[in-house]
């Protein structure tokens, strides 16, 4: 499989950047309209540990973007009203306006970079495959693209075009709600699945029977930032001014620490 190092990232997020110069040339209505109505509407994925999870059990939502997302409120002085949201919806979500800023670790791809805008990056992640510990077929990285064995990516997920684009001997499957990874990976569809460092937590933390695989080398750093609507400056600003502050003040590395991603936290 294709490596894609960190100098390669970066250089991937600063062009992203250029990109987005010439649409943010003029305010639009986002800034306004949060203003006007005092209240901020973040869209999360609540079933992102770490990051935006809603648990199973209480039905409470935590994770270092509702902690975030609740200062980011604060600090504009506003109400938070949360709109459940995924990564397949997430452009039509922001451009429909259903809500203001996605605010669940959103990795920035050129695709996405395309039609949405986004903050400077306070997280970044590889990519990791999750398996069980009893398989035999993926035991390490280098078992992963083989003939013959069934790699499961999340519908939506920056892992989907990564691992199709650099997978030759594997089989891709993409996993689409209601189904999940681990369930398909528990009942024997598939033999290993992609996922970042959030939701990796997620599995070696209630999971004793998966097993974590990570690559030997840097593979596919990606940055994640907080995605808004293209077409208004102002707001784009205040949202970056925000992940500036907390980098500054603390809120960040505090946040991280205590949702166990403080080794991904960008300073």
């Amino acid at each position: 499989m294709k490596n894609w190092n960190k100098k390669h990232c970066l250089s991937l997020l600063a062009a992203l950047w250029l990109t987005q110069v010439s649409i943010q040339a003029q305010a639009g209505p986002v800034a306004e309209r949060v203003r006007a109505s005092a209240t901020l509407k973040v869209c999360i994925w609540p079933d992102y540990y770490g990051v935006t999870f809603r648990h199973p059990r209480t039905q409470q939502l935590g994770g270092i973007d509702i902690e975030l997302s609740a200062d980011l409120a604060r600090d504009l002085k506003v109400k938070l009203q949360y709109v459940e949201s995924s990564f397949t919806r997430l452009i039509g979500d922001l451009k429909t306006e259903r809500c203001d800023v996605a605010m669940f670790a959103v990795g920035v791809l050129p695709q996405r970079a395309a039609q949405l805008s986004f903050s400077q990056p306070y997280l970044q992640s590889d990519i990791y495959g999750v398996t069980t510990r009893s398989s035999r077929t993926v035991r390490q990285w280098s078992d992963i693209d083989q003939p013959g064995v069934v790699v499961g990516v999340q519908a939506g997920t920056f892992m989907e075009p990564v691992m199709t684009q650099n997978l030759k001997a594997a089989t891709v499957a993409v996993v689409r709600p209601p189904a999940t990874r681990e369930r398909e990976l528990e009942g024997g569809r598939i033999d290993v699945f992609m996922t970042d460092y959030p939701y990796s937590r997620r599995l070696l933390d209630n999971a004793d029977w998966a097993k974590l695989i990570a690559p030997p080398q840097p593979f596919f750093v990606l940055p994640y930032a907080y995605a808004v609507k293209q077409g208004d400056a102002e707001w784009l600003g205040q949202i970056d001014d925000f992940v500036a502050r907390i980098k500054r003040d603390g809120r960040l590395l505090a946040a991280a620490k205590r949702n166990g991603l403080a080794e991904i936290v960008v300073n």
